[in-house]
C-alpha cells in the first residue's frame, strides 16, 4: 500500500492516530464534547490535543488511573499516553480502553513491550536481539487492539562501540523493516525516539531517525519528535521540525531543565504549539513530564500553565 493511502486510513479508522497534518479536527474524535455535554470557558477543549499521563492528577482523582482521565476529561483534555501500558493486566488495558472509547478520547502513544532505552541493541545486528524485535512488535498488536491505538514507541537502543556507525544504522534499518513487515498489516505505527539521556543511545537526533525512516520506507515508522530531547541535544525545535516534518508521527512535550509543564524552563512553547497547529496536525502532544507544584496546588498550576501555552489563537 502507498505510504499516504495507509496513513490516512489509518487515522481515520481511529481517534488516537496522529500523522503529520493530515488528519482534520473534525476528523479527531477527541476534539470535541460528545453531544449535551456543556463545559465551561476554563474547562473547553483545548486547540491541540494534550495527552495526560498516569499519576498526573492523582491528587484529585486518586491513584486509579481511569478516575484520572475522566478528571482530564472534565479539565479540558481529550487524550492520553501510557508509557507502562504492556505491564498493566489485560483487564486493565480493556478498561482504559472502553473508558476512552466511552469519553471519545484519543490514545497517544506507549512504549512497546520488553524493551527499554538500553537494554536492545538493535544496531548490534545479532540475532537474538532482532527476534526479541520481532515478539515485542507482535505483542504490541494485541495490545494496541485492546486499547484502541496505533502508536507504539520505539529506542533502538545502545551504540555498539566497535562497529562503524554505517553499520549500525544497516542493521538498526534491517530490524525495523522486519518489525513494520508485523505492524503494517494492522495499521499500527512505531514512532522512534531520538533521546538525550546518556551518549551510550544510538538515536540521538531527528535527522538521524528522518533517514532510517526514509530508508525503511514503510508508513509504520515514523518519529517521535519529543521536544524535551531535542532541546537538550541541539535547540533550534522549529527550524528542525520543519525539516523533518514529513515524517513526524507523534509530539511529546517537557520543558527544559527539568523536564516539567511548558512555561517553567528555557522552551517557547506558545510559539511551537502555534507552529504545530498552523502546520495543520491534529493528533496528540504527549505530556511526557512531571510536575513543577506539589500536591493539588501543583496539578491546577499545570493545567493553567497548558492553558497558557495552548493561548496562540
Amino acid at each position: 500500500m502507498k505510504r499516504r493511502n495507509f496513513v490516512q486510513s489509518s487515522m481515520l479508522a481511529g481517534a488516537s492516530l496522529l500523522s503529520t497534518g493530515v488528519l482534520n479536527a473534525a476528523t479527531l474524535t477527541g476534539c470535541a464534547d460528545p453531544a449535551g455535554v456543556a463545559t465551561t470557558a476554563a474547562d473547553k477543549p483545548f486547540n491541540l490535543n494534550y495527552g495526560i499521563h498516569d499519576g498526573m492528577f492523582k491528587n484529585h482523582a486518586g491513584d486509579n488511573f481511569v478516575e484520572q482521565i475522566k478528571f482530564a476529561y472534565d479539565k479540558g483534555f481529550r487524550s492520553i499516553e501510557d508509557n507502562g501500558m504492556s505491564h498493566r493486566t489485560e483487564d486493565e488495558q480493556k478498561k482504559i480502553g472502553d473508558t476512552l472509547a466511552k469519553l471519545g478520547m484519543a490514545m497517544g502513544v506507549f512504549v512497546q513491550p520488553g524493551l527499554g532505552n538500553d537494554s536492545n541493541m538493535l544496531a548490534s545486528g545479532k540475532a537474538d536481539q532482532v527476534e526479541k524485535f520481532i515478539a515485542s512488535c507482535k505483542q504490541a498488536v494485541e495490545i494496541a487492539k485492546r486499547i484502541n491505538s496505533k502508536l507504539v514507541t520505539v529506542v533502538p537502543g545502545d551504540f555498539v562501540r566497535n562497529l562503524p556507525i554505517g553499520i549500525q544504522t544497516g542493521n538498526v534499518i534491517e530490524a525495523i523493516k522486519k518489525g513494520t513487515a508485523i505492524l503494517e498489516p494492522h495499521g499500527v505505527i512505531m514512532v522512534l525516539e531520538p533521546l538525550s539521556d546518556n551518549p551510550d543511545l544510538f538515536l540521538r537526533t531527528p535527522d538521524q531517525a528522518y533517514a532510517i525512516c526514509k530508508a525503511v520506507g514503510s508508513p509504520s515508522c515514523k518519529i517521535l519528535y519529543d521536544m524535551y530531547h531535542v532541546q537538550r541535544n541541539q535547540g533550534n525545535i522549529i527550524p528542525t521540525l520543519d525539516l523533518v516534518y514529513d515524517e513526524i508521527g507523534y509530539y511529546q512535550i517537557g520543558d527544559n531543565p527539568g523536564r516539567k509543564e511548558p512555561g517553567t524552563g528555557e522552551v517557547n512553547y506558545k510559539n511551537i504549539f502555534k507552529h504545530i497547529y498552523n502546520k495543520g496536525y491534529r493528533g496528540v502532544l504527549g505530556m511526557e513530564h512531571g510536575t513543577a507544584g506539589q500536591g493539588k496546588e501543583g496539578e491546577l498550576a499545570l493545567i493553567k500553565a497548558y492553558r497558557e501555552a495552548d493561548s496562540f489563537m
